[in-house]
Parts: structure tokens; C-alpha cells; sequence
């Protein structure tokens, strides 16, 4: 009976849903509730008056909402721009890796096997494969510590182009 304690019902029969499953509940029915999917500003508050939660505590969540959008978009802008570069590095490695093996074989500088073998092994552990491999790695499969600095650092010098390019705008003036 230890697992009573954690069980998800309370001593007087009450069922209690942790913070996350009653989000994603209330989100999908309040999904079923508008036909188009949307809610007017107005049905937000409303929902949340009937829920207990305060127009206070909704702007800030608004707010809050607000900037993790924009956080998010740029972490998908920065997500396809990392596999964009990578996948241009993988194709001009297998363009010059290509017409060395070509050259290799039109010059007889490479047996069949023996040489193709030794071609490929030489690519592969050559700086540049050895990039290529490591940034596959950290796309692929990214330590949350070192992509959250990466994306941090990207996110920065986004900002900052940003910021640049609009002082250049107004100081240029409209032309």
C-alpha cells in the first residue's frame, strides 16, 4: 500500500493530475471548444475567469508566451541553418572527394581494392572528414549543455545584426 502516496488520487477520492498532463488537457479541449481553433482575447479571459486565474497573472503569461514565440523561431531558424551548413560541407566533400578519386583511377594511382580501400580510409580520417564527422555529431546529436551555449551565442549575434541593421535604417533614412 506504500504506492498510495504516490498514487494520483487523493484520501478523499479526488483525482489530482500533475501541472503538465492538466495543460495539455485543458489545451486539447479548449481546442475542441473553437471550431476554428482560435480564441479571441475575450475567450481567453473568460476561460481563465472560470478557472480561477487572474487577468494579471493571464497578461504575464501573455507576455511570457510572447517571448518564448520568438525564442522558439529562432531556435528553428537556427536548427536548419546548422543542418543547411552541414549538409553543404558533406556535399562539397563528396564532390572533391569524387573527382580525387577519379583523377586517382584515370592516373592509375589507385588499384581497385587495395587502393580504393587506402583512398577512402586517407578521406575519411583526413582533417576534413574528421570535421565533417565531428559536425555531424553535434547536429545530430547535440549535448543540451553545448547547444544551449551554441544557440545562446547565435541567438546574440543574431540580435546584435538585427539592432545594427535598424540604427543603419533610421540613420540612412528612407531612401
Amino acid at each position: 500500500m506504500a504506492d498510495l502516496a504516490t498514487d494520483a488520487y487523493t484520501s478523499n477520492g479526488e483525482f489530482l493530475y500533475p501541472a503538465e498532463d492538466a495543460q495539455q488537457i485543458l489545451s486539447l479541449a479548449i481546442a475542441r471548444q473553437t471550431e476554428s481553433g482560435e480564441l479571441t482575447r475575450a475567450q481567453l479571459l473568460e476561460i481563465a475567469d472560470e478557472l480561477g486565474i487572474a487577468a494579471d497573472t493571464i497578461a504575464a503569461a501573455e507576455r511570457e508566451w510572447d517571448v518564448k514565440k520568438y525564442e522558439l523561431a529562432d531556435q528553428r531558424l537556427f536548427d536548419s541553418q546548422r543542418r543547411q551548413r552541414f549538409h553543404h560541407g558533406l556535399s562539397q566533400f563528396a564532390i572533391f572527394g569524387g573527382f580525387l578519386l577519379l583523377f586517382l583511377v584515370l592516373t592509375g594511382g589507385v588499384g581497385f581494392w587495395g587502393g580504393l580501400v587506402k583512398f577512402l580510409l586517407y578521406l575519411g580520417v583526413a582533417p576534413w572528414g574528421l570535421k565533417l564527422s565531428w559536425d555531424a555529431w553535434r547536429i545530430y546529436r547535440p549535448n543540451e549543455y553545448g547547444y544551449r551555449k551554441e544557440f545562446q551565442r547565435w541567438r546574440r549575434k543574431q540580435q546584435m545584426k538585427r539592432a545594427v541593421g535598424g540604427a543603419m535604417r533610421r540613420l540612412l533614412g528612407p531612401s
